[in-house]
C-alpha cells in the first residue's frame, strides 16, 4: 500500500477486540464502504508510522479516532463528530470505513494521536478509554449544569468498558463501587473501588450515588440507574442491549423522584479528539500508579489468523496482533 499526498502510512501493531466487532461478524451491525461488498474489522487500534511526514516520525507509536466528519452539519463543523447531527458520519472498521485489521493502512494525519513510549502495548486500550472519557465529560457537564459534585458513582458492568471507566474515576478520587455478577474482581479492588457482586447484592442497597454508569449492556438494568440516583444524580448508558423486550421501571420513580430530584438519564457514544487525549494522558497516569493491575486487562493476544479465539474470549481484553 501507498499513501497518497496528505496521508500518513502507518502499520498495525495490535488491534482490540470488543462487542461491536462480535455483532458485525454476526451481521447485526456494520456497513461496507460505498461500492464494496466487505468491510475490514478493527477499530480499536495500535500501530506504528512507516515514514516521517506530517510532524510524525517513523516509529512513533499512534491510535487513530473512529468516528469522522460527515461534513455538513454543525456538530462535525465544530469538531463534535461524536455529536453528528445528520448520521452521515464514518467510523474505522464500523460504518462505510474499513479498520485497522490490515497490515499496512493510509491515515489522515489529523485522525492520528501519538501514543507515548512509556504506554507501549497498552496504548490499545486508547480507544476504549476515549469512550469512557467522553462519557464522563458529558457526565460531568450535565452535572454541572447546577451545583453537584461527584462524589459517589456507581459502574454497573465490570468489562473493559467498566474497568477503564472504574480506573478513571478513581484518577479522580471519587468512591467508586463497581457491581457485575463474578462473585469477584481483583482488579477493580486493586483500583480502590468496593466490588459488589449482583449475586449476593441489590444495587439499591449500596445507596443513592451522584453518578451511574450503565456498562453491562442490559436494558432493564438501564431502566433501574434512574432509582439509584441522588439529588441532581446523572446516570451515563454505555452498554448496547439490541434485544426486543419490554422493561420495567417504578411509576413514582420516573413520574416523581426524576422531576422533584432533578435527575438525568442519558446515552453516550464515540468521542472526539480532547477525548482522545485524555484517553492517552490518564492511561499514562493509571500504569504509574497501578502499573500491574493496567497490564492484566489485556488477558488474550492472539495473531490475525486465531481471530476466532479473540472473538470468543469474555474474560478481559482481548487483542490480536499483526506486528512484532
Amino acid at each position: 500500500m501507498k499513501a497518497r499526498e496528505g496521508e500518513v502510512l502507518v502499520r498495525t501493531l495490535e488491534v482490540g477486540v470488543c462487542g461491536t466487532d462480535r455483532e458485525i461478524s454476526e451481521g447485526l451491525f456494520g456497513v461496507a464502504p460505498e461500492n464494496e461488498s466487505l468491510l475490514v474489522l478493527g477499530h480499536e487500534a495500535l500501530a506504528v508510522v512507516e515514514r516521517d511526514g506530517y510532524g510524525f516520525t517513523r516509529g512513533q507509536l499512534v491510535t487513530a479516532t473512529v468516528r469522522r466528519s460527515c461534513g455538513h452539519c454543525i456538530a462535525c463543523a465544530e469538531g463534535s463528530p461524536d455529536s453528528c447531527l445528520s448520521g452521515d458520519y464514518r467510523e474505522r472498521g464500523i460504518t462505510r470505513l474499513d479498520g485497522y485489521d490490515r497490515e499496512l493502512v493510509a491515515e489522515d494525519p489529523a485522525q492520528l494521536v501519538k501514543i507515548p513510549k512509556s504506554l507501549g502495548r497498552l496504548g490499545v486500550l486508547a480507544e476504549p478509554t476515549s469512550i469512557c472519557e467522553r462519557a464522563l465529560r458529558h457526565s460531568r457537564t450535565i452535572g454541572s449544569r447546577q451545583p453537584w459534585q461527584l462524589e459517589r458513582a456507581l459502574v454497573i458492568g465490570a468489562g473493559a468498558i467498566g474497568l477503564l471507566t472504574t480506573y478513571l474515576l478513581r484518577l479522580a478520587d471519587v468512591a467508586v463501587w463497581t457491581a457485575s455478577l463474578e462473585p469477584e474482581n481483583e482488579l477493580v479492588e486493586q483500583s480502590g473501588a468496593r466490588y459488589v457482586s449482583t449475586h449476593d447484592t441489590e444495587l439499591s442497597d449500596l445507596g443513592k450515588f451522584d453518578l451511574v454508569v450503565e456498562a453491562a449492556g442490559n436494558a432493564q438494568l438501564m431502566a433501574q440507574t434512574l432509582g439509584l440516583l441522588g439529588r441532581s444524580g446523572v446516570a451515563c448508558l454505555l452498554g448496547i442491549d439490541p434485544r426486543k423486550q419490554t422493561v420495567e421501571i417504578d411509576g413514582p420513580v420516573l413520574g416523581v423522584d426524576t422531576i422533584l430530584e432533578n435527575r438525568v438519564l442519558f446515552g453516550s457514544v464515540n468521542a472526539r479528539r480532547e477525548d482522545w487525549l485524555a484517553a492517552v494522558a490518564d492511561l499514562n497516569r493509571a500504569r504509574e500508579r497501578w502499573p500491574e493491575a493496567l497490564e492484566r486487562f489485556v488477558t488474550l493476544r492472539v495473531p490475525l489468523d486465531r481471530f476466532a479465539e479473540a472473538f470468543e474470549h469474555r474474560a478481559g481484553k482481548a487483542t490480536l496482533v499483526l506486528s512484532d
